[in-house]
Protein backbone atom coordinates (compact mmCIF):
# COMPACT_ATOMS: atom_id res chain seq x y z
CA UNK A 1 0.00 0.00 0.00
CA UNK A 2 1.43 3.57 -0.98
CA UNK A 3 0.51 5.79 1.87
CA UNK A 4 -0.53 8.94 0.21
CA UNK A 5 -0.54 7.64 -2.98
CA UNK A 6 1.25 8.35 -5.79
CA UNK A 7 1.11 12.15 -4.79
CA UNK A 8 2.98 11.60 -2.24
CA UNK A 9 5.65 9.17 -3.62
CA UNK A 10 6.27 12.28 -6.34
CA UNK A 11 6.45 15.23 -3.19
CA UNK A 12 9.20 12.59 -1.80
CA UNK A 13 11.18 12.89 -4.73
CA UNK A 14 11.40 9.13 -5.09
CA UNK A 15 11.70 7.25 -9.04
CA UNK A 16 9.29 6.16 -10.83
CA UNK A 17 9.69 3.91 -13.82
CA UNK A 18 7.99 2.24 -17.04
CA UNK A 19 10.85 -1.06 -17.27
CA UNK A 20 9.74 -4.15 -15.59
CA UNK A 21 11.91 -5.12 -12.28
CA UNK A 22 13.53 -8.36 -13.01
CA UNK A 23 12.94 -10.91 -10.05
CA UNK A 24 14.12 -14.28 -9.44
CA UNK A 25 11.32 -16.61 -10.26
CA UNK A 26 9.98 -19.06 -7.16
CA UNK A 27 7.30 -20.66 -6.20
CA UNK A 28 4.66 -19.55 -3.75
CA UNK A 29 1.13 -21.29 -2.36
CA UNK A 30 -0.71 -19.16 -0.37
CA UNK A 31 -3.27 -20.36 2.00
CA UNK A 32 -5.79 -17.68 2.95
CA UNK A 33 -6.78 -17.33 6.53
CA UNK A 34 -10.51 -18.12 6.83
CA UNK A 35 -11.59 -16.91 10.08
CA UNK A 36 -10.66 -13.52 9.08
CA UNK A 37 -13.40 -13.63 6.90
CA UNK A 38 -17.59 -13.94 7.99
CA UNK A 39 -20.31 -14.69 5.92
CA UNK A 40 -23.72 -13.00 5.68
CA UNK A 41 -24.95 -16.07 7.53
CA UNK A 42 -22.48 -16.15 10.41
CA UNK A 43 -22.92 -12.08 10.83
CA UNK A 44 -26.81 -12.68 11.12
CA UNK A 45 -26.25 -14.78 14.03
CA UNK A 46 -23.98 -12.23 15.76
CA UNK A 47 -25.58 -9.09 15.53
CA UNK A 48 -27.20 -7.81 18.56
CA UNK A 49 -24.60 -9.52 20.44
CA UNK A 50 -22.18 -7.14 22.87
CA UNK A 51 -19.45 -9.46 21.99
CA UNK A 52 -19.11 -8.10 18.25
CA UNK A 53 -17.93 -4.20 17.05
CA UNK A 54 -19.53 -4.08 13.64
CA UNK A 55 -18.24 -0.93 11.90
CA UNK A 56 -19.25 0.43 8.39
CA UNK A 57 -16.45 2.09 6.18
CA UNK A 58 -19.09 3.96 3.59
CA UNK A 59 -19.41 7.63 3.74
CA UNK A 60 -21.91 8.84 6.69
CA UNK A 61 -24.90 9.77 4.18
CA UNK A 62 -24.65 5.85 2.55
CA UNK A 63 -24.46 4.97 6.23
CA UNK A 64 -27.65 6.67 7.38
CA UNK A 65 -29.76 6.29 4.51
CA UNK A 66 -29.70 9.49 2.54
CA UNK A 67 -27.94 8.48 -0.94
CA UNK A 68 -27.44 5.06 -1.87
CA UNK A 69 -25.39 5.35 -5.30
CA UNK A 70 -24.92 2.15 -5.97
CA UNK A 71 -27.28 -0.64 -5.02
CA UNK A 72 -30.87 -0.60 -5.06
CA UNK A 73 -31.66 -0.59 -1.11
CA UNK A 74 -30.01 2.49 1.39
CA UNK A 75 -29.10 2.19 4.70
CA UNK A 76 -27.19 -0.26 7.06
CA UNK A 77 -26.70 -3.15 8.90
CA UNK A 78 -28.28 -2.99 12.41
CA UNK A 79 -25.84 -2.19 15.34
CA UNK A 80 -23.12 -0.61 12.74
CA UNK A 81 -20.96 2.35 13.51
CA UNK A 82 -20.18 4.73 11.12
CA UNK A 83 -16.29 4.93 11.20
CA UNK A 84 -15.78 5.92 7.26
CA UNK A 85 -12.45 5.08 6.22
CA UNK A 86 -11.59 8.27 4.90
CA UNK A 87 -11.12 9.35 8.24
CA UNK A 88 -8.18 7.44 8.57
CA UNK A 89 -6.43 9.83 6.22
CA UNK A 90 -5.14 13.41 7.39
CA UNK A 91 -5.26 16.14 4.55
CA UNK A 92 -2.25 15.27 3.38
CA UNK A 93 -3.88 12.14 2.00
CA UNK A 94 -1.57 9.98 4.56
CA UNK A 95 -2.92 7.65 7.01
CA UNK A 96 -3.12 9.37 10.70
CA UNK A 97 -0.56 8.68 13.30
CA UNK A 98 -0.65 5.47 14.93
CA UNK A 99 -2.01 7.28 18.12
CA UNK A 100 -4.47 8.69 16.39
CA UNK A 101 -5.77 5.90 14.66
CA UNK A 102 -5.59 3.94 18.42
CA UNK A 103 -7.94 6.70 19.63
CA UNK A 104 -10.11 6.45 17.37
CA UNK A 105 -10.65 2.82 17.17
CA UNK A 106 -10.68 2.47 20.85
CA UNK A 107 -13.62 4.99 20.76
CA UNK A 108 -15.51 2.38 18.51
CA UNK A 109 -14.29 -0.61 20.38
CA UNK A 110 -15.65 0.66 24.00
CA UNK A 111 -13.55 -1.77 25.75
CA UNK A 112 -14.17 -4.83 23.66
CA UNK A 113 -11.15 -6.61 22.43
CA UNK A 114 -10.01 -5.47 18.86
CA UNK A 115 -10.55 -8.78 17.51
CA UNK A 116 -14.35 -8.34 18.21
CA UNK A 117 -14.07 -5.91 15.23
CA UNK A 118 -16.10 -6.79 12.05
CA UNK A 119 -15.44 -4.16 9.09
CA UNK A 120 -17.63 -3.55 6.14
CA UNK A 121 -18.30 -1.12 3.36
CA UNK A 122 -20.47 -0.94 0.02
CA UNK A 123 -18.63 -3.74 -1.52
CA UNK A 124 -15.89 -5.10 0.67
CA UNK A 125 -12.75 -3.18 -0.34
CA UNK A 126 -12.66 -0.13 1.58
CA UNK A 127 -13.84 -1.84 4.56
CA UNK A 128 -10.01 -3.28 4.32
CA UNK A 129 -8.78 0.46 4.73
CA UNK A 130 -10.27 0.00 8.65
CA UNK A 131 -8.98 -3.08 8.46
CA UNK A 132 -5.13 -1.74 7.54
CA UNK A 133 -5.61 1.43 9.84
CA UNK A 134 -6.31 -1.08 12.74
CA UNK A 135 -2.92 -3.15 11.82
CA UNK A 136 -1.04 0.41 12.01
CA UNK A 137 -2.86 1.56 15.30
CA UNK A 138 -0.85 -1.64 16.59
CA UNK A 139 -4.21 -3.82 17.20
CA UNK A 140 -4.15 -7.06 15.72
CA UNK A 141 -6.28 -7.59 12.41
CA UNK A 142 -10.21 -7.72 12.62
CA UNK A 143 -12.55 -9.66 10.66
CA UNK A 144 -14.00 -8.50 7.06
CA UNK A 145 -17.47 -9.20 5.72
CA UNK A 146 -16.36 -9.23 2.33
CA UNK A 147 -19.96 -9.31 0.87
CA UNK A 148 -20.36 -6.11 2.39
CA UNK A 149 -23.87 -4.01 2.07
CA UNK A 150 -24.07 -5.22 -1.41
CA UNK A 151 -24.63 -8.64 -0.48
CA UNK A 152 -26.80 -7.72 2.86
CA UNK A 153 -29.33 -6.53 0.92
CA UNK A 154 -29.72 -9.76 -1.60
CA UNK A 155 -32.03 -11.21 0.91
CA UNK A 156 -35.20 -9.17 1.98
CA UNK A 157 -35.45 -10.85 5.36
CA UNK A 158 -32.15 -9.18 6.25
CA UNK A 159 -32.89 -6.05 8.44
CA UNK A 160 -31.94 -2.79 7.28
CA UNK A 161 -31.32 0.16 9.58
CA UNK A 162 -31.26 3.75 8.90
CA UNK A 163 -30.43 7.50 10.28
CA UNK A 164 -27.20 7.74 12.47
CA UNK A 165 -28.34 4.63 14.95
Amino acid sequence: MLDGGLKAWHAAGLPLSLDAPSHASGQFRGEPDMSLLLSASRLQGRLGRPEMTLIDARAEARFRGDVEPLDPVAGHIPGAQCVPCSDNLGPDGLFLPPEQLRQRFAEKLQGRPPESLVSYCGSGVTACLNLFALCLAGYPLGTLYAGSWSEWITDPSREVATGAD
